[in-house]
């Protein structure tokens, strides 16, 4: 086995010209707060967010009797365009709710030097270069404080705290309040708020700005020269952390800036070598392994337990003078759960725990959302939301679809499958299914012994057109429909609750999917895709939800029918995140080649520099008629996830190893290390010239697992295992073990095959 590892220097970020754009920038974060470094020597920012800072101010219309999905769907059946629009688009056309920068802070280093940066993955560092002088940065992994070094007296350069640009709130002044679009916004002067309150005093600096009569924020700084050089502590605080946040974030800024900052440096890294510990990968191609190690690096940046999850721009939101895109919001209809798709599998449990404790707070939200929208009982919350769970508005046909709650259960189903964790299954995983179920039943009819949604959509086909309500039910709310009630059928039958039989018959009376006359799965019952599309709704039942079995002939059938239908109609309005799923599809169909390529256009044609995706082919590689670059976070995860799928993959209790890789990797060294599989077990493995050499298998409990035989890996396993079908092997293991199977290095005399077989077992 290889042994665990760091990321390694071909995986660290390195700018070698001035940064000029904040989405470019050199990305810092702990999951509470974030950092973007970039600009020139005289005005080299530190853009400073957190995820918290949101105005939450209710957006007109929501509380209007209008708004409501009763008449949605009058208005759907008498086909008016313009009212739906008014009632349920218009209300995301306000600037607020929305979230919000933080600030800055600004450095003039009196010079005009190239500024050369340099971000360190393995322990979250920044560097930053121009000439002789030299910033050191990075934001305590598990405390609220950002550190700086510079190696020159205070005296050699200038620096300041900035406020966001907004307009000032003066009695009887008119409010222009709507956005300019949802991709590009607006400026930040169209918000009104009171004159900030700065903070200069010797040694301290900062702000506090008041939102709202309850909420307030500030960035507050200490500063210190020690022996030619400059040390500069900061956080980003605000009235959440108690009545008195502004005295105590003071206090520990002190602290930290005596303990020092090497001292503070070290706690720091101990987290981040833990956090690299828990898995990692050996690929041929290094770009591959570089971007695995920088989204994992983004995830421990911008997701963190006991925090918010990473809304569309995580902890970085947009310094441009304008909100961020689509106003930096919570996405339930692909982006948040795209968003923790990969982390799972990388064996980052508690960094995507904070969404699932997030959604589980919201749950009560989630009840009054459904009885005052839909007039139904269980948990529905809003698809398009404010950090506070309150209903933006948006294309009513998606923003308000109720499908996406159905979405968001398999957050929680996969939770329990590679957790294995009993009692989250039934104190969390289970109910939150079982109300969701008891909202969907609320809103069905039931037409000749089948359920249907009185009006049906598929994310984001045909756009906010009266065309885009589908004949019900649509492929994408079928597939969810199914999932949900196979779900509960299986995880009661786990339970052994009784309810078994109930979820079975539900299912009984939910439509099968749409498939027209050459396999393709359909939009919905009466129209096929027939145009390049961004999003792949109508294909749910391939990925993520998995309910086609690629080992079934007739699914089969359906599976690569509908991947070749994606194909002629083209990438031509895809964006970044529509590569990575292409690529999901293409590791289902065991496609190395095509996943790989999917993967190389993602990173090279829709990431930024540093790694965020920009959704459009802003490069102007020909890939997409998108030529622009709002940058969300979905993409990055779903491209790792990919990457781990090409690896390893675990589905039903059956292990395939390096199911999905391109032909030219079958070459070289191939390995991941302590990947997480269903029931919590840890995985292993390496390949060299196409042979599987070693696997490992650490079970969290006993059981039989099943291994589809692939490559070399029957001869691995020896008498350990037996074949139950054809391609089929079962092995039997003990929890709280690890049994590494494959050529025993300690008596490796040459001969492969004579060692294949040996087990070593702890």
């Amino acid at each position: 086995m290889t042994e665990k590892k760091l990321p390694g220097e071909n995986c660290n970020l390195l700018f070698f010209r001035t940064v000029q754009r904040w989405d470019e920038a050199v990305p810092l974060g702990n999951g509470q707060c974030g950092a973007l470094i970039w600009g020139t020597s005289r005005h080299l920012r530190f853009s400073l967010d957190r995820g918290d800072i949101w105005d939450v101010t209710t957006c007109p219309g929501i509380e209007k009797k209008e708004f409501s999905y009763k008449n949605m769907i009058r208005l759907v059946r008498e086909r008016n365009e313009e009212e739906i629009r008014h009632i349920f688009d218009e209300p995301y056309n306000h600037v607020l709710p929305s979230k919000l920068p933080a600030g800055k802070i600004i450095f003039d280093f009196q010079c005009d030097e190239n500024v050369c940066s340099k971000l360190i993955l393995s322990h979250a560092e920044a560097k930053i270069q121009m000439k002789d002088i030299l910033v050191c940065s990075f934001l305590h992994a598990e405390e609220n404080i950002g550190y700086i070094a510079i190696n020159k007296p205070a005296d050699s350069f200038s620096f300041q705290i900035e406020n966001p640009e907004y307009s000032i709130k003066t009695e009887g002044q008119p409010i222009e309040d709507v956005l300019a679009d949802s991709v590009n916004t607006t400026s930040l002067k169209k918000l009104y708020y009171k004159t900030p309150q700065r903070i200069v005093q010797e040694g301290i600096r900062g702000f506090t700005q008041e939102i709202s009569d309850i909420f307030s924020y500030g960035i507050f700084l200490r500063f210190k020269e020690s022996c030619g050089k400059t040390y500069i502590v900061y956080s980003v605080a605000n009235s959440n952390d108690g009545s008195d946040w502004k005295e105590k974030t003071l206090e520990k800024l002190e602290k930290f800036l005596d303990k020092g900052y090497q001292k503070t440096f070290c706690e720091h890294c101990g987290w981040w070598k833990s956090y690299w510990e828990k898995s990692s990968v050996t690929l041929p191609d290094k770009e591959f392994e570089k971007n695995w190690y920088l989204t994992n690096y983004l995830l421990a940046s911008c997701s963190r337990k006991g925090h918010y999850p990473m809304p569309l721009q995580g902890v970085w939101t947009a310094d441009d003078g304008k909100l961020p895109p689509w106003k930096g919001d919570y996405h339930h209809d692909l982006n948040t759960q795209m968003s923790y798709y990969s982390y799972l599998k990388a064996n980052h449990l508690e960094e995507g725990e904070c969404f699932i404790d997030y959604l589980w707070s919201m749950a009560e939200c989630g009840r009054q959302f459904s009885k005052k929208f839909y007039n139904s009982k269980g948990i529905c919350i809003p698809a398009v939301m404010s950090i506070d769970g309150k209903p933006l508005g948006g294309w009513g046909m998606y923003a308000l679809s109720p499908a996406n709650q159905l979405w968001l259960c398999q957050a929680f189903e996969r939770y329990y499958r590679f957790s294995g964790d009993k009692k989250f299954l039934e104190e969390e995983a289970y109910p939150y299914l079982s109300e969701t179920a008891e909202f969907i039943m609320g809103i069905l009819e039931e037409r000749d012994g089948l359920y249907y949604l009185p009006i049906s959509s598929s994310p984001e086909i045909h756009d906010d057109t009266i065309e885009a309500f589908l004949t019900p039910n649509s492929n994408y709310d079928v597939s969810l429909m199914r999932y949900l009630f196979g779900a509960l059928g299986k995880l009661a039958d786990e339970l052994d609750n009784g309810e078994t039989e109930k979820w079975n018959a539900i299912l009984l009376k939910i439509p099968e999917l749409a498939v027209n006359e050459k396999n393709v799965l359909m939009l919905s019952p009466d129209e096929s895709l027939e145009e390049s599309h961004r999003h792949m709704s109508h294909a749910m039942a391939i990925h993520p939800l998995r309910l086609l079995n690629y080992e079934k002939p007739e699914e089969k059938k359906i599976i690569d029918a509908t991947i070749l239908d994606l194909e002629r109609l083209g990438t031509g309005y895809w964006v970044g995140y529509s590569f990575t799923w292409l690529a999901e599809f293409y590791t289902i169909q065991k496609n190395g080649n095509g996943a790989a390529y999917q993967l190389r256009t993602f990173w090279e044609s829709c990431c930024s520099p540093n790694g965020f995706h920009l959704n459009g082919d802003y490069k102007n590689h020909g890939i997409s008629t998108f030529h622009y670059r709002p940058f969300t976070l979905e993409g990055n995860f779903c491209a790792a996830d990919v990457l781990q799928e090409m690896l390893l993959q675990s589905e039903n209790n059956i292990l395939e190893f390096f199911p999905a890789i391109p032909e030219e990797w079958c070459k070289e060294e191939v390995a991941f290390e302590n990947f997480r599989a269903e029931r919590g077990m840890l995985v292993s493995a390496a390949m060299n010239n196409g042979k599987i050499i070693s696997v490992m298998l650490a079970p969290k409990y006993d059981g039989k697992i099943y291994i589809r035989k692939s490559r070399n890996v029957a001869g691995l396993f020896g008498d350990r295992a037996c074949e139950v079908e054809k391609g089929m092997l079962e092995v039997e293991l003990e929890g709280g073990r690890k049994y590494i199977f494959g050529i025993d290095s300690n008596d490796n005399d040459g001969d492969e095959e004579a060692n294949r077989g040996n087990i070593s077992i702890t």
